[in-house]
């Protein structure tokens, strides 16, 4: 087996399992479906394995990197506002079912594995851009445990010789995302709100800067990642290196599709954090990383999907 994509059914997880079978990989799926979708896969079911488990049981992990090569780490259990209301069900996923996954990937001679990491890690620090070697500051409980999840790849590889490497999306956004969950990504959410007439909410004053990653890009670094000379427990930021504010994403939504519709600020979240923006020349020099989709042409992309999928629904 070339490949396991943990998580493989979700958002980021199901695009990367297209792009590999794509080129005639052979790729296994570990998933819970719990925030994954079968749909996702449905045009791939008869061209991957598909195991129908979870990342907090080890011995899950252990059948599941057999006779494996990569390992692509996708799976955790999404979103701040959940590991706040419930940060033991998050830490079971996150923290637990990553150091589950390096486990079984040492023990069955896995090559390389590649962690999906957050840039929740940097928390709300002054500086920008976010560069690796800054002090890590996360704020809530899911920046912690996928922050563990980078140190526990860098363990695996100094200690066992596992060779690994942690790539922290910058709000990682395309089809396929759920905008339907009350903890729905917020393009996807803006988009099917707009379309629908209805105001978007926006958590504060809408000020606040993202570094919005469109997916091909995620997808990108982490097939660069698989194939990188060599890499020894590393941190690099996955995005675009350009940052843009809420209020601005509406008002492009609004241009793109023809609308004025205004959206509804609401007190901002716990966790939140205000700024982000990243330093990506780590990723270029270490893997070759660069962005293929720049905002503006991910976005339309988005909406173009969205649109596709209200009217099908």
């Amino acid at each position: 087996m070339d490949f396991l994509v943990t998580g493989g059914a979700g958002f980021i997880g199901s695009h990367l399992v297209q792009r590999l079978v794509a080129r005639g990989d052979r790729v296994r799926v570990l998933d819970n479906f719990s925030t994954g979708k079968r749909e996702n896969l449905a045009a791939l079911e008869d061209r991957v394995e598909i195991v129908n488990g979870d990342i907090g049981d080890l011995e899950v992990c252990r059948r599941s990197c057999e006779g494996v090569r990569i390992v692509f780490h996708q799976a955790a259990r999404p979103s701040v506002p959940k590991s706040i209301e419930d940060p033991v069900t998050s830490h079971r996923a996150n923290a637990d079912g990553t150091f589950n996954i390096l486990q079984a990937a040492h023990e069955n001679g896995v090559q390389r594995l590649i962690y999906a990491a957050s840039s929740s890690a940097y928390g709300d620090s002054e500086k920008l851009p976010k560069i690796e070697s800054m002090i890590a500051n996360p704020l809530s409980p899911y920046a912690v445990q996928k922050l563990a999840g980078e140190h526990y790849c860098r363990v695996f590889t100094s200690c066992y010789g596992l060779k690994t490497l942690a790539l922290r999306y910058f709000n990682v956004f395309g089809s396929r995302q759920d905008p339907k969950s009350q903890y729905a990504a917020a393009i996807p959410a803006f988009v099917t709100s707009i379309l629908k007439d209805e105001p978007p909410t926006i958590y504060g004053d809408g000020e606040q800067t993202r570094d919005f990653t469109y997916i091909d890009n995620a997808i990108e670094a982490n097939l660069l990642a698989a194939e990188a000379a060599d890499v020894r427990g590393e941190t690099v930021n996955i995005a675009c290196g350009e940052r843009i504010t809420v209020n601005e994403i509406i008002s492009r939504i609004n241009a793109i599709l023809g609308k004025n519709v205004k959206p509804n600020h609401v007190n901002p979240r716990p966790g939140d954090i205000k700024h982000s923006w990243a330093d990506i020349g780590l990723a270029n020099s270490l893997i070759g990383y660069r962005p293929v989709v720049y905002f503006d042409d991910g976005l339309r992309r988005t909406i173009e999907w969205y649109s596709k999928a209200t009217e099908t629904s």
